[in-house]
């Protein structure tokens, strides 16, 4: 029998997840060197996906996006499947989407959804096409069975450094990810809820193998090498709880630099993480100064009103947002502030308090990026109606815009927003 040939729809929100699981078929023996392929794009991936099945071998297409997304990967799965030599192809979605919505991502035809951490089911999932086997034995699957939604169970959660970061094979390299999981679990966020509300971090000694073939590869692109983390709050990392571990921190970035070199770029706490506002102090700023080169730093406030971040869970304060900001602005930093816009549940005192705790912000040296509220599949709040952003928060985004004290696409979140509302409420009642 043929090897499979895995083809990654290389696009959009889903090229780091792909990278990673792509990446992991490497570690086993039963799918390292296997022929992966990684179109941008749908015509791209028709294209590919035609020229592998005409081959006679296996062809499994791997598929990952967000929710705002999800809409778009569907229509480029009907697409696809339209052209010749679709139906010799097994596609197989996975991610934070397909994750709290299988039933909805399987009947927008994907064949198969690998549900929670994608490595290992993908991994299994492979050798099962390459033996031959029903890859429906794989842990951590979901599909259709005669309408009704069937599992493989869960698969198991391992240790970060099991699994490549970037994709060394095919040289696809992305933000390193160094903890998964959150153990603050905020309500509108799918990260604790995906991952489980706990830490996992990757090793200092694995970033560092990591970034030692970085800078080594002989096709990297030219200039200083630079490297960004994902973290769901940067200045957890190497810590269980609500703690920070800055030993942990200093020993990770002291060994990226290590790897990388001076003339490397290094960039941590900021896109596309951040830092939660409590852990702000001099010491961490100075540790972040001392290895970095970002003199930016994204702090999640979220809101200025308590209330709204009581019950939202943030696990801190107001205050603590003002004294982060005075803080980072103090080590020679400039603070750029997280904002949700229409949260469910505020009430215009709230609405007033985020504005005036902006305004009060910017006065001190910081910036607003500004979101909307998107009632995100599996979390707390994917039932819940987003407050509308009314015309008064509206004028004062757009004040802060004109001065270049405020940016953020929060415009084009309400119309995500509304749409998930919409598939939300079909899903309820049995509608397209």
């Amino acid at each position: 029998m043929l090897a499979p040939v895995v083809v990654a729809h290389h696009t959009r929100s889903g090229i780091a997840a792909l990278n990673v699981v792509t990446a992991a078929l490497e570690v086993d023996p039963r799918t390292a060197g296997l022929d992966v392929r990684f179109p941008h794009g749908r015509d791209a991936l028709a294209r590919e996906l035609a020229a592998a099945a005409a081959t006679g071998a296996p062809v499994i297409a791997a598929w990952s996006f967000y929710s705002p997304d999800f809409p778009r990967a569907a229509a480029d799965l009907a697409w696809v499947r339209a052209r010749r030599g679709a139906a010799r192809v097994l596609h197989v979605a996975g991610g934070v989407h397909a994750t709290a919505e299988p039933r909805a991502t399987l009947a927008a035809g994907f064949d198969l959804v690998a549900v929670g951490e994608g490595e290992a089911t993908f991994v299994e999932l492979v050798a099962a096409v390459r033996a031959g086997a029903d890859p429906r034995g794989a842990r951590g699957l979901a599909w259709l069975d005669g309408g009704a939604l069937a599992t493989s169970g869960a698969a198991a959660r391992r240790p970060l450094d099991d699994f490549p970061a970037v994709n060394l094979r095919f040289d696809k390299w992305n933000a390193l990810e160094i903890t998964r999981g959150c153990v603050y679990a905020c309500s509108f966020c799918q990260t604790p809820f995906m991952f489980k509300a706990r830490f996992r971090h990757r090793s200092v000694g694995d970033v560092r193998r990591t970034l030692e073939a970085l800078r080594a590869s002989p096709t990297r692109r030219p200039g200083p090498p630079y490297v960004r983390f994902v973290s769901p709050t940067s200045l957890s990392y190497g810590s269980p709880d609500t703690s920070v571990d800055l030993a942990a921190v200093d020993a990770l970035l002291a060994a990226v630099r290590g790897a990388l070199g001076p003339e490397a770029r290094v960039y941590f706490g900021t896109f596309p993480s951040e830092v939660r506002p409590e852990h702000v102090t001099p010491e961490a700023l100075a540790v972040i100064a001392r290895h970095c080169d970002n003199r930016s730093l994204v702090i999640g406030g979220q809101s200025g009103s308590q209330r709204i971040l009581d019950a939202t869970h943030r696990g801190h304060g107001v205050d603590d947002i003002v004294r982060a900001v005075d803080v980072a602005v103090a080590a020679g930093f400039r603070p750029d502030v997280d904002f949700l816009l229409g949260l469910p549940g505020e009430e215009p005192a709230d609405r007033a308090a985020s504005v005036a705790l902006a305004e009060r912000l910017v006065a001190r040296g910081a910036r607003i990026h500004s979101h909307a509220f998107m009632p995100l599949p599996g979390t707390p709040l994917k039932d819940a109606e987003p407050t509308a952003i009314e015309d008064g928060t509206t004028a004062a985004m757009q004040r802060l815009e004109s001065r270049g004290a405020a940016y953020g696409q929060w415009r084009q979140q309400v119309v995500v927003a509304q749409d998930l509302v919409r598939r939300r409420r079909a899903a309820r009642t049995g509608g397209a």
